[in-house]
């Protein structure tokens, strides 16, 4: 923070060397260009605010802003996708902190309109973190389950009037605690969807504050993160008649507590779903299903050295050989730099020059020792930074993170989506502090279909932000910058092409539409009958040719975020389709003779 100075001379020649600093340092790190009033070349446009998106994200003044403190407060919240009235079409439902969470209804030509009122499921009395939507009652409605942070969490039904019902007791999901990632997955394949959430630690004092609705943190992040006693996961099993059962302690999913994200896919392609936990503070776990109930962690002998401060990650095949990669993004490996927005020009050209590299102690180039101790154990087995899994089959990977050039600087989720439809999948990486640390841009991975990516944020239109990198309200008498957390995909106007939605913090959302130029493509909504009805787990495989693209029907992932569960193909020039096979989780094979291209196909699980 800055002393008001007595004298106003000095305090005027600081503001001007403050200003001096932050251009010439900015201008370093970043060389903004003009900002077009209309996009220039392909790529995307934020209209948020112009399709009636208009949710706002507050944090809790009395945490971050002027009296900021280093804890998770400054996580930020989640955002899912989903379609709740089952007309066809995703809408979005935007998590908050302070003031209440937000449903939007997606009115098909690219607006949005609030139902947040008739639906029912706004909250606002405590400080919510992420949300999910899922068919949990094989109903054929999309209901949605919300973690909070000692709020409680809570089930909404989905009654299918637009309306939906807290039946949150009566599904005995109770659980009071410091929750974070929700994920919905039929771990035993019996056809109803389970539900895994992570929880942190207990990282909040006893002080609460009644007009806030929240616990007071702890404002050391060392003693939170080294001396705070874990809380564990919970694994709930869903009976199937609405109810569920706590199963944490069988199955062998407890984990090591600062569950941040849960990534879910068939490593090792035996048709059962196992499990990785991404952890904030240690490595993350690979639990591998053991077809009985059980889960063993083959963390070590499978993956190797893991990101220690893991925040996000998502399964997909980056480079189209039929198998499904790992990507895990590391942000708290990166929280070396103080918080403070005076950082000279040659500081901020030593950090942007070390947004590559991966450190080889918690503290980056720091070396503090009391930080490094408290995590010494876990130097050995650790990575600090970004990894990415490529998966050589037989349930082997090998980690490309430096050669596929997927080392960033304070990432928070991953969202992954064939956003110019050239047939792979590309990286959405939300990222960047915010106040009272400097601007940090949003990363726009593009897959360069050599096991390589290229940012390509500025070229096309995610960086830098339309509002500029500043918030409108400055807080105090410094500029706030902007800084995003969750982010989703799907394709909101029918277009063929994904477009993207943000949750950023303390601001309002991005929503990037799509307009990459029109290629082909192909989407297919699956849906399960001897199978959980949204098909979560459904391996999806199209072949053109000698090439092999694969697509998993996806539950929430990727950093308090869900993405549509529709599967999208881009195929660029590609013309024809051989064959679509889909292996249910149920273990039917299916196989679709040339499906038609450029549109999208709802398909129904067979019978046999």
């Amino acid at each position: 923070m800055l002393h008001r100075k007595t004298s106003l001379a000095i305090w005027v020649f600081g503001g001007i060397v403050f200003l001096v600093i932050l251009v010439v340092g900015y201008t370093a790190l970043f060389r903004p260009n003009k900002l077009p009033e209309i996009l220039q070349g392909p790529g995307f446009r934020e209209a948020a605010l112009e399709s009636g998106i208009n949710f706002r994200h507050h944090f809790l003044p009395k945490e971050q802003g002027e009296t900021f403190k280093i804890n998770l407060y400054d996580h930020g919240s989640g955002v899912a996708v989903g379609d709740y009235d089952g007309d066809g079409r995703d809408d979005i439902y935007f998590v908050n902190q302070l003031g209440r969470n937000a449903l939007y209804k997606n009115q098909g030509d690219g607006t949005f309109v609030d139902v947040t009122d008739e639906a029912g499921v706004g909250l606002g009395d405590r400080i919510c973190t992420m949300a999910a939507f899922a068919d949990y009652d094989n109903s054929g409605r999309q209901s949605l389950f919300v973690t909070s942070t000692r709020g409680g969490n809570v089930l909404f039904k989905n009654l299918g009037n637009g309306k939906f019902e807290n039946v949150t007791q009566k599904a005995g999901l109770t659980h009071v605690g410091h929750s974070q990632a929700c994920v919905f997955f039929d771990y035993d394949n019996d056809g109803f969807l389970d539900l895994l959430v992570t929880n942190t630690a207990q990282w909040t004092t006893d002080t609460f504050d009644s007009a806030y609705h929240y616990w007071a943190g702890k404002g050391d992040l060392l003693k939170a993160t080294a001396t705070s006693p874990i809380e564990s996961n919970i694994l709930y099993h869903n009976i199937g008649d609405g109810t569920f059962t706590n199963v944490t302690e069988k199955a062998g999913l407890k984990g090591t507590g600062w569950g941040a994200d849960v990534i879910v896919f068939d490593y090792d392609d035996d048709g059962y779903l196992d499990v990785v936990v991404v952890t904030m503070f240690g490595g993350a776990t690979l639990y591998h299903n053991n077809r009985n109930g059980t889960f063993s962690d083959v963390t070590k002998e499978t993956l190797g050295r893991t990101s220690w401060g893991g925040m996000g990650g998502q399964a997909f095949d980056f480079n189209n050989d039929g198998k499904l990669d790992l990507f895990i993004v590391d942000m708290h490996s990166d929280m070396w730099m103080k918080p403070d927005l005076d950082w000279p020009a040659a500081t901020l050209d030593f950090i942007k020059r070390s947004e590559k590299k991966k450190f080889p102690r918690p503290s980056g180039p720091n070396f503090n020792y009391e930080w490094d101790l408290a995590f010494k154990e876990q130097q050995e087995r650790c990575v600090f930074g970004n990894t990415c899994y490529k998966n050589l089959g037989q349930g082997k990977f090998v980690e490309v993170s430096d050669a596929a050039n997927l080392e960033t600087l304070w990432p928070w989720g991953v969202a992954v989506g064939d956003f110019d439809n050239d047939g792979y999948e590309d990286v959405f990486i939300p990222s960047g502090m915010g106040y009272p640390f400097f601007y940090w841009p949003n990363y726009l991975m593009m897959n360069n279909h050599d096991e390589t990516f290229t940012n390509r944020a500025d070229s096309a239109g995610i960086e830098p932000p339309a509002r500029g990198i500043y918030s409108e309200e400055k807080i105090g008498d410094r500029p706030a910058s902007r800084s995003s957390r969750s982010a989703a995909v799907a394709d909101f106007n029918g277009s063929g092409r994904l477009d993207i939605i943000v949750n950023n913090f303390n601001d309002q959302p991005y929503y990037f539409r799509n307009y990459f130029p029109q290629k082909n493509y192909v989407a297919f909504r699956l849906q399960g009958t001897k199978s959980n009805r949204d098909a979560v787990g459904a391996l999806v495989k199209l072949y053109v040719g000698k090439e092999i693209m694969t697509r998993l029907v996806k539950p929430a992932s990727g950093y308090l975020s869900q993405s549509s569960k529709t599967v999208h193909f881009g195929l660029g020039d590609r013309t024809r389709i051989d064959r679509l096979e889909i292996r249910w989780p149920s273990g039917i094979q299916q196989i679709i003779e040339k499906p038609a291209i450029n549109q999208f196909h709802q398909v129904v699980e067979p019978a046999q």
